[in-house]
């Protein structure tokens, strides 16, 4: 599988995961769709950007980093403009596993994913 493909499969199956992680805060019951929704996209746009970042630059440390400050990045976007029905805004509990969604994708996209074949010229 390409390392797009993967980051972008591992992204959506990660991002899921998070999402229905949301089910221990009762105050965030009746906002679940939305939740996992946004996790899904976020997991999956997480994991495209850095599988595609790993595809170019071929790099283990670069690419951890690239998937944690882009889950990192997008987390902080999502946790900064959705305060839950009673105001209280959940930073911690959204950034941290965005940017670990992130540097897990950027391990497995490095180690799993493949590269494509180059073709020679006739």
């Amino acid at each position: 599988m390409s390392k797009p493909l993967l980051g972008l499969v591992l992204g959506a199956a990660l991002g899921l995961l998070d999402g229905f992680g949301a089910f221990m805060y009762p105050g965030v019951r009746s906002m679940m769709l939305s939740i996992i929704i946004g996790s899904t996209f976020k997991g999956l746009v997480t994991g495209f950007a850095t599988g595609y970042f790993q595809s170019r630059l071929r790099s283990l440390p670069l690419g951890i980093l690239f998937g944690l400050t882009v889950g990192l990045a997008l987390s902080y976007a999502v946790a900064a403009m959705s305060p839950d029905l009673e105001g209280r805004y959940y930073y911690l509990e959204i950034m941290l596993p965005g940017s670990t969604l992130g540097a897990i994708v950027g391990y497995a996209t490095h180690r799993f994913g493949r590269m494509p074949q180059r073709r020679e010229s006739a």
